[in-house]
């Protein structure tokens, strides 16, 4: 499968910030599998420093597992990733999150047992240590109120909603060098997608870089820069954010696979 193009082709233990030119987030030319079951085929993408890039396509398309080789869950078997310039290909994903890049998965993740405050009071403690807790509340209760009104009550009692936007006050609140998300508004109302887009939004205008993996395409599209079309886990089109609808609509009829036919470039 050929890839189309558009018109561009489009505490922490953190490093040092790259120079100019070298991208938050790279894959090159990366392979993965589960097993015998092969789920990327020469994935390669970049996302500069406090740019937005969106990774979309149908489902089976392969774009969890992008998300899971770029956070170090899954190991590629060829190719690499890189983080502000640095080789970290197979490195374990807890020393890629030391390094600024933060991962949230599709689904919940909070510790059920305890209240909402315990839980965001864990994740700052460990990413900006106790004196910028206070700070990192507040942020995280003026962005998402029904937060605030359930701060005492234990997270696994929340709605399937709340628990989703729990996990991400965790990331948003601090933002980090560089976010993976995947599945942003996956249960959520229609009310909560818009407070977590725009904490998204907040933590670009804060310099991260981020990496939305979505199905909700208007959406996505609407708070990145660039867009990357996966379909049978291979990349089918790049390019800018505005231009990348007609392509999204080939992946998910389908007709992704063949750019002659819609008369691209090869």
């Amino acid at each position: 499968m050929a890839e189309e193009k558009g018109q561009t082709t489009g505490p922490d233990q953190r490093a040092p910030a790259p120079g100019p030119g070298v991208p938050a987030l790279a894959l090159e030319a990366v392979h993965a599998a589960y097993g015998p079951y092969r789920a990327l085929f020469g994935v390669s993408l970049a996302v500069p420093p406090g740019g937005g890039v969106a990774l979309i396509g149908p489902n089976g398309a392969g774009k969890s597992t992008v998300a899971r080789v770029a956070s170090g869950l899954v190991v590629p078997s060829a190719g690499r990733v890189l983080l502000d310039g640095e080789d970290v290909t197979g490195r374990p994903a807890h020393e890629i999150a030391r390094r600024g890049l933060v991962h949230v998965p599709e689904g919940r993740a909070v510790f059920s047992s305890l209240s909402v405050e315990e839980n965001l009071v864990l994740s700052f403690a460990a990413r900006v240590g106790r004196r910028g807790v206070g700070a990192a509340l507040e942020r995280a209760y003026a962005a998402f109120p029904v937060l605030a009104e359930r701060r005492r009550q234990e997270a696994g009692t929340l709605s399937g909603g709340q628990q989703r936007v729990l996990s991400l006050a965790k990331v948003l609140a601090v933002a980090p060098r560089c976010l993976v998300v995947d599945e942003l508004s996956l249960g959520l109302a229609p009310v909560m997608v818009d407070a977590v887009y725009e904490g998204l939004a907040a933590a670009r205008a804060a310099g991260t870089a981020v990496l939305v993996v979505e199905q909700h395409v208007e959406r996505a599209l609407g708070v990145v820069d660039d867009a990357v079309v996966l379909a049978q886990g291979r990349v089918t089109w790049r390019g800018p954010a505005d231009q990348a609808q007609a392509a999204v609509g080939l992946a998910l009829t389908g007709g992704g696979g063949d750019p002659a036919e819609s008369g691209a470039e090869g």
